[in-house]
């Protein structure tokens, strides 16, 4: 747990978090929706190699493919797995993290054996359809003061934003289009990755 802080991408192709890790991030989430389960193993192996010795990789959605692949471990959301048969299948070793929108969801999340939450959205997002509005940064500050456990801020974070998300107490910024969406993902990466650490000593 203690490897996850700063800058968390991510990311459907090995190329993309190749970009990313050259740009400082220390956390990949491998997020590859509705391919068949041996391409996305096949990607999720990919990225972990050459990930290895440079940055986390956490699989989205499926325990099984985290297993396979080799990862870090694996995130999931209402749609997955609950929290403690994901935890079953990887076993103690490999991290669970857990999607939440409340600060009482984030302490259910722990109580059942995850590692670290997910939090958010905590600006307005485009990049996923969500039902609930945005939490915010004093709900962020408020979750992060309340866990004993990492909190990964997502949902809207760009580079004029990203120091606040530090600041507010979040241990990783989870960020996909302020990386990918325009201009060099590599370069993108660097200037989130050193606002985030900016934030930080601002605390």
């Amino acid at each position: 747990r203690a490897r996850l802080r700063g800058l968390y991408a991510i990311v459907a192709r090995p190329e993309e978090a190749a970009a990313a890790v050259a740009g400082g991030a220390s956390v990949l989430q491998v997020r590859v929706k509705d391919r068949p389960a041996g391409e996305v193993l096949a990607i999720a192996r990919d990225i972990v190699a050459l990930a290895r010795g440079r940055a986390l990789v956490l699989v989205n959605d499926r325990a099984d493919l985290a297993l396979l692949s080799g990862a870090d471990g694996v995130h999931v959301g209402d749609d997955d797995l609950p929290v403690p048969d994901a935890r079953r299948l990887v076993g103690p070793d490999l991290l669970v993290g857990r999607t939440t929108r409340t600060l009482d969801e984030a302490r259910a999340a722990i109580a059942e054996g995850a590692d670290h939450v997910g939090f958010g959205p905590i600006f307005a997002t485009t990049t996923k359809a969500l039902s609930v509005p945005p939490r915010g940064l004093a709900a962020l500050r408020a979750v992060a003061a309340a866990l004993r456990a990492p909190v990964v801020a997502i949902g809207g974070i760009s580079l004029a934003t990203v120091g606040e998300v530090s600041r507010a107490g979040a241990a990783c910024a989870a960020v996909v289009g302020a990386i990918f969406a325009a201009g060099d993902a590599t370069a993108n990466a660097l200037a989130l990755a050193a606002a985030f650490e900016a934030g930080r000593g601002a605390q």
